[in-house]
């Protein structure tokens, strides 16, 4: 089976990744070279086992420090400056490169995909501005000239094949630019398949024992297989790797696999198990509260806990589906409840991580509310989020969120999850 490009969407579509944004930030901030200086921005310069946020193009190409490296990782060099992030100023200027690049296109072909990367659909400005890659080469001059900040630049005929090409050329490059026809050449000799956007390692692992092992076998895999095993993932994988992207600019890419998660890695090592479960409920609130912002439930729950590298790291991911679709906190908790109570080794916790996928609509939850009692909770729910969004996120906490083991009222004052 072949794909007939010229029935597909041909848009000029830019990714737009600014790199290394908080550390690039904060060196200019410190009146430095981002694509000079060693620097490396972390969660609290105080404390050795504190987490590298970023690191300059500079430190991560000769040191090898990376974000999720620690502090002691980092060498004892006198130029190497190490700092706490600043997350309101990085918030302002990702604000202001946004409106730069709304000079250049209306906000309907602008969607901000993060805090440091945009996409940009110029399809109709090119008697404004030139074509595409002119039009690259001008952002990536004024993004220059007004923040000090450098940034690359993917070109391509839809969102994937854009971040793509940023992912795997661009950023080598400064601004690069893929066609179909750079697909079968450039795309499907990609190896490990974790090095494709939107294959993660568990997805590569399964791919692997299938006896795949480059985007360029996933392509010419039979698609019913992968539909069988992976079902409509399994449809968009094969698809993703010949380039096609039917996805309107800011939709999800992966539609199939829209969930809504909540990691945490812990201000301290865990010992006591009520500690523990006192975070994870705090974090079955925020995922429940993240779903029903976006008027949806789910029915597969996962649950994820790291232990303390002082124990040799480790840990374990199990997910439970229900029956029913649900974004009610209780139901989340209970299930999570049972998971860790199943798969916990009593091991020191440092890190906690809860995702709820298989992803319905909202309303059809709704026309499953057997409980008697559910429909009052899924309506407690939203008055609950309501009175956070007017009044501010610690308006309202659940109790265990004051003991000594909560963390939801401390990061309630964090912008980011970092310090403002």
């Amino acid at each position: 089976m072949s794909i007939c490009y010229e029935e597909l969407p041909h848009h000029r579509i830019l990714c737009i990744d600014m790199k290394s944004f908080y550390a690039s930030c904060s060196a200019v901030m410190l009146e430095l070279d981002p694509l000079a200086c060693y620097l490396a921005v972390v969660g609290d310069v105080e404390r050795e086992g504190s987490i590298v946020l970023a690191a300059s193009p500079r430190l991560k190409k000769e040191f090898g420090i990376k974000t999720g490296s620690r502090v002691f990782e980092i060498p004892k060099d006198p130029r190497i400056k190490i700092v706490n992030p600043t997350m309101s100023k990085y918030l302002e200027v990702s604000t202001n490169i946004v409106k730069l690049l709304n000079e250049y296109v209306p906000l309907e072909d602008l969607h901000v995909y993060s805090v440091d990367e945009c996409f940009l659909k110029v399809d109709g400005v090119k008697k404004l501005w030139g074509d595409a890659w002119e039009i690259a080469e001008k952002i990536q001059a004024e993004i220059t000239a007004r923040f000090n900040l450098p940034c690359s630049i993917g070109i391509g005929p839809n969102m994937l094949l854009s971040k793509l090409c940023l992912d795997l050329e661009g950023k080598k490059d400064g601004i690069a630019e893929w066609t179909y026809e750079d697909v079968k050449e450039k795309l499907w000799k990609v190896s490990p398949l974790s090095e494709m956007w939107g294959i993660g390692k568990r997805t590569e692992r399964s791919l692997n024992s299938m006896g795949i092992f480059t985007v360029g076998q996933l392509a010419n895999y039979p698609l019913h297989l992968l539909e069988k095993k992976f079902g409509v993932m399994g449809n968009q994988l094969y698809h993703h790797a010949w380039g096609v992207d039917l996805s309107e600019l800011g939709a999800p890419i992966m539609s199939g696999q829209i969930s809504f998660g909540k990691s945490q890695i812990l201000m301290r090592d865990y010992t006591k198990v009520e500690e523990v479960k006192f975070v994870i409920r705090e974090m079955c609130e925020e995922v429940a509260r993240r779903t029903r912002n976006a008027k949806k439930a789910g029915r597969t729950i996962t649950l994820g806990i790291g232990y303390s590298r002082e124990e040799f790291g480790g840990g374990f991911s199990h997910a439970f589906t229900m029956d029913e679709p649900t974004n009610i906190t209780s139901d989340l908790y209970e299930v999570c409840n049972k998971l860790f109570d199943q798969y916990y080794e009593g091991k020191t916790v440092r890190q906690i991580f809860i995702t709820l996928s298989n992803i319905v609509s909202d309303e059809l939850m709704q026309l499953n509310l057997f409980d008697q009692k559910k429909p009052q909770k899924r309506k407690l729910g939203y008055i609950m989020d309501a009175v956070r969004k007017k009044y501010g996120s610690n308006s309202l906490l659940w109790a265990v969120s004051y003991t000594e083991g909560g963390t939801a009222l401390a990061r309630s004052k964090l912008v980011g999850g970092h310090k403002g």
